[in-house]
C-alpha cells in the first residue's frame, strides 16, 4: 500500500506531463534570473545609476564649479578645487576651464567648448580624474549630472531583493487603441511635469478582475511607469518601471511583472525620475519583480 501511495503521484505526473511543466518552469526561472543579474551589472557600469555623485542646477550666466567652497557649484571632495565655469545663456551652455586644471572631452583636453545636453543625440561628457559630468535638461531647467567612477556604492552594492519568480505574473494583455491620441501628464520627482502622447492602453485580468495600464512608446518598446499597493511597504514608494514589446498582429502584449524594476531614484537622490501617471495606479498588489532597496530616497 505504501508503495502504491508513493507511485501514484508519479503515475499522475506521467499522464499529465508534470516533468515537462517543471522543465519549462525551470527554463523560465533561469531566464528571469539572468535578466535580473544583467540588470544589476548595468547599474554598476560607468553609465549606470550607482555612481551618481551630484545634481546641480545651473543659473543663467556664469556658474563656477569644483570642490573648493568658494565655487557657486561645489563638487564633492576629491574633485579638483577650481575647475572652471559653465556659462548658461538661454539654452546654450559653454564650459570655460581654468588654466591649472585638465578637463577632457572624448579623450581630448579642452579649455573651452560648447556643451550638448542629455536630450541631444550626442551629449557632451566631460571628465577630470575619476569624475565625469554632463549637462541635463528637465523642462526649462539645466543642470550638471556628476558621476564618480570610484563611488563606494558601486564597489559595495549588495544587489536588490526580489519576489520569488512566479510565472503567473507573466500576463497576456490586450492593446486597445484610442479613437485618437491622448495626452497624459507624467510628474517627476524633482517637481517638473512632462506630457506624453499615448495611443492606447493595455487591458489585462488578474483573479477575475480587469485592470489597465497606459504605456509610453520608447525605443520601439512600451515603457510603463506604474504604482500598486505594495509601494512604500515592500516595494519602492514612488512606483516601478516595466518594459514590454509592442503588440503582435492580434493586439497581444506580454506584461511580465517578474521584470518590474526600481527607478533610479530608489538608489540615489541625484536622479530625476518620472512618477506614475494617475492612469497607472493599480488597486492591487503586484508581488513580483524587484522589492525596495534599503530605506529608499
Amino acid at each position: 500500500m505504501k508503495l502504491l501511495i508513493f507511485l501514484f503521484p508519479i503515475l499522475i505526473c506521467s499522464l499529465i506531463g508534470c516533468s515537462k511543466k517543471t522543465e519549462t518552469d525551470h527554463v523560465y526561472s533561469a531566464v528571469i534570473t539572468n535578466w535580473h543579474n544583467q540588470r544589476i551589472e548595468r547599474l554598476k557600469t560607468q553609465n549606470g545609476w550607482l555612481n551618481l555623485a551630484g545634481l546641480f542646477w545651473l543659473k543663467q550666466g556664469e556658474n563656477s564649479f569644483g570642490s573648493d567652497p568658494s565655487n557657486l557649484i561645489i563638487f564633492p571632495k576629491g574633485a579638483p578645487g577650481k575647475i572652471g565655469s559653465i556659462v548658461l545663456k538661454d539654452s546654450v551652455a559653454l564650459i570655460k576651464v581654468n588654466d591649472n586644471t585638465d578637463v577632457f572631452i572624448n579623450g581630448n583636453k579642452v579649455k573651452e567648448a560648447l556643451l550638448e545636453n542629455d536630450l541631444s543625440k550626442n551629449p557632451t561628457v566631460m571628465s577630470a580624474g575619476s569624475f565625469k559630468w554632463t549637462i541635463i535638461k528637465r523642462g526649462d531647467k539645466y543642470g550638471i549630472r556628476l558621476r564618480d567612477l570610484n563611488s563606494p556604492l558601486v564597489r559595495n552594492f549588495p544587489g536588490v531583493d526580489t519576489y520569488p519568480i512566479d510565472k503567473s505574473w507573466r500576463i497576456n494583455a490586450l492593446y486597445k487603441k484610442f479613437p485618437s491620441p491622448v495626452k497624459i501628464t507624467v510628474p517627476t520627482i524633482i517637481g517638473t511635469v512632462e506630457e506624453n502622447s499615448v495611443n492606447g492602453d493595455l487591458i489585462f485580468t488578474r483573479e477575475g478582475k480587469a485592470y489597465s495600464l497606459v504605456p509610453i512608446i520608447e525605443d520601439n518598446s512600451y515603457f510603463i511607469i506604474f504604482a500598486d499597493e505594495t509601494n512604500g511597504e515592500e516595494t519602492y514608494g514612488a512606483g516601478r518601471f516595466l518594459y514590454a514589446d509592442l503588440p503582435d498582429s492580434n493586439g497581444n502584449v506580454i506584461l511580465d511583472f517578474n521584470k518590474a524594476y526600481n527607478p533610479p531614484c530608489a538608489f540615489t537622490k541625484y536622479a530625476t525620475c518620472p512618477l506614475p501617471p494617475k492612469e497607472n495606479y493599480l488597486h492591487m498588489k503586484i508581488t513580483a519583480g524587484e522589492k525596495k532597496y534599503g530605506p529608499g530616497h
